[in-house]
């Protein structure tokens, strides 16, 4: 466990000089090896795992990474470790980091209008990443690379329809040079239409999809004089690129290719969390009235979920019960369904229920999460810490599972292993001094020397990470 939370957390040039590994010092005097590259990847997503932005959203968050380890396993650099990431953020955006690390804007999932356009973008991304474009373009500047790459998270994150509001956001930190750093050369952005075009391909999606969506982006744009949108302005698209996609794409014999249900179910989710619930009851009440848009499987998904949330648990199961039969081929529906089971105490069934779903869909954390809960309530506490070690290594920067972790240790009475696990809590969600009182409080409480050393060390790293945040405060 301490490797692998080593590896989300390695973020110094301090740290990684005692852990043996090299000084990132000033890439422009030097080329950027793939470790230093993850590091600034690393430091990135150190602020934007803190940030509110953040969607910790695991039922978003594993589609996402599905789609996209999908296309990743099919690049130049399949083990390059990968991680996609929702931002909620309206703004229609995707941005690539150093590293692999891919965010996508809340936005983007809901004015695709496939997954296939949804695809084509995150290929667009992943070839951004597997040719280095964001370190190729800073690896000549004379500037401080961590520092530097913490401004850029931050202004994507910041950004919106103008570029001033980024650069509002790391006033003092280069704002000039960041933000022309979040715009891609026309170069970068052709190479990666063509690499992503043939991700797309490689991976079974319509490849129509790409010039389709870039069409209609720019169409949009001029109908919203001075509103352009944030995709746009990190990633210009220009006719001549959009009529270079869309001839490529003509050599490729044209491929229907249906959506997943998941896509539909996902765009369904955001439309139920961005409301109040009784907003997305009313709204998903409308759309199947109509019956004229939209999947109707994932409005009556959306429907049960805005329902649930309003405290409608009885209408909530009525709308459901149509899909039911569907909860043991869709990991999100069975989510659901656990759900409104959960609801009604009287469910014995309801232990067995989770244990086979879990079973069918053994990646899908959402479950794990509910599941836990239930096996901790029935005081199945072995049970439970054998599915949380499982997912651990599945999803080792995921700080719900150790804090899950942590409350099954708390009942165990295993007070070392719980502060242990809390402190991997408190740096995932970027808490560092949290996380340092509770490794203090793990030291006094236990005495096996093996475990007591292991501590030692992980308190000596993360002080050195949070001085070193210190300094850039």
């Amino acid at each position: 466990m301490r490797n692998l939370l080593f590896i989300v957390l390695c973020t110094s040039s301090l740290l990684c000089r005692a852990e043996g590994l090299p000084d990132l010092g000033d890439v422009s005097q030097a080329t950027v090896s793939p470790q230093q590259e993850r590091q600034i990847g690393e430091q990135s997503m150190f602020e934007i795992r803190a940030a509110r932005s953040y969607l910790d959203d695991a039922e978003i968050s594993d589609y996402l990474n599905q789609i996209g380890y999908r296309l990743a396993s099919n690049s130049s650099e399949p083990g390059l470790g990968f991680e996609f990431f929702a931002i909620n953020d309206n703004a229609i955006n995707a941005f690539s980091l150093p590293g692999g690390f891919i965010g996508v804007n809340t936005g983007l999932f809901l004015i695709t209008q496939s997954e296939s356009e949804f695809a084509s973008v995150l290929a667009h991304e992943i070839s951004h990443a597997t040719q280095h474009h964001v370190i190729r373009m800073i690896a000549g500047q004379k500037i401080d690379t961590l520092t530097s790459m913490v401004a850029i998270a931050v202004a994507i994150l910041a950004a919106r329809n103008n570029p001033e509001a980024s650069q509002a956001a790391i006033v003092g930190a280069q704002a000039g040079s960041i933000q022309r750093q979040l715009n891609f050369s026309r170069t970068y952005e052709q190479e990666a239409d063509r690499i992503g075009l043939d991700l797309l391909q490689k991976s079974g999606f319509d490849t129509h999809a790409m010039p389709a969506f870039l069409e209609r982006l720019q169409k949009a744009t001029r109908l919203l004089e001075g509103n352009t949108p944030s995709y746009l302005r990190t990633h210009p698209v220009t006719s001549e690129r959009v009529a270079d996609i869309a001839n490529r794409v003509q050599q490729i014999p044209y491929r229907q290719v249906a959506d997943s249900l998941s896509f539909h179910l996902v765009r369904a989710r955001l439309q139920a969390m961005q409301k109040s619930p009784q907003e997305a009851v009313a709204f998903f009440t409308d759309a199947m009235g109509a019956q004229k848009y939209g999947n109707q499987t994932a409005q009556r998904y959306g429907l049960a979920l805005a329902l649930l949330r309003s405290k409608q648990t009885s209408r909530a199961a009525q709308e459901f019960a149509p899909l039911q039969d569907l909860a043991a081929q869709n990991p999100m529906i069975a989510t659901l369904a656990g759900q409104i089971m959960r609801t009604d105490k009287n469910d014995k069934g309801i232990i067995e229920f989770y244990r086979t779903a879990t079973q069918n869909f053994p990646q899908h954390r959402a479950l794990a999460y509910d599941y836990v809960e239930l096996l901790l309530q029935a005081r199945q506490h072995e049970d439970a810490l054998k599915l949380l070690n499982e997912q651990v290594i599945s999803h080792p920067s995921d700080p719900r599972l150790y804090e899950l972790q942590a409350r099954t240790y708390s009942a165990l009475g295993k007070r070392q292993e719980e502060h242990h696990t809390l402190a991997y809590t408190y740096a995932l969600r970027g808490n560092l001094y949290g996380a340092i009182e509770q490794l203090e409080l793990a030291k006094q409480s236990g005495s096996d020397y093996y475990q007591l050393s292991i501590i030692e060390s992980e308190l000596k790293q993360f002080r050195e990470i949070a001085a070193a945040h210190s300094k850039k405060r």
